[in-house]
């Protein structure tokens, strides 16, 4: 899945939390920001909530299921900056998307 399509999808299946700002933060291969008071999905940079910031493989991992958000988060793989229940809250609306 490239990065323009997950944007559609997350779009598509209102993959934000309500009233937040939520960036997932690729480093080189770009950002991803999840607008909870515009729901909407963008690839605009700007000021979020809550950062998560992952490299794409392992981005592409977790949501394949392969990788755990628990434990990315553990062994380093995954960094959350700002509001840590943001990220928690989204684990579950991104979870909708692999059904």
């Amino acid at each position: 899945m490239t990065k323009q399509e997950l944007v559609s999808r997350m779009q598509e299946g209102q993959a934000w939390v309500p009233g937040k700002r939520v960036k997932l933060d690729f480093g080189s291969e770009g950002v991803i920001l999840l607008d909870g008071a515009a729901s909407q999905v963008s690839e605009e940079d700007g000021a979020a909530d809550t950062t998560i910031k992952v490299n794409w493989e392992d981005w592409q991992a977790m949501a394949a299921g392969q990788l755990d958000g628990m434990t990315a988060f553990m062994t380093g793989k995954l960094r959350i900056e700002g509001d840590m229940s943001n990220a928690m809250q989204l684990q579950g609306v991104l979870a909708k998307l692999r059904s």
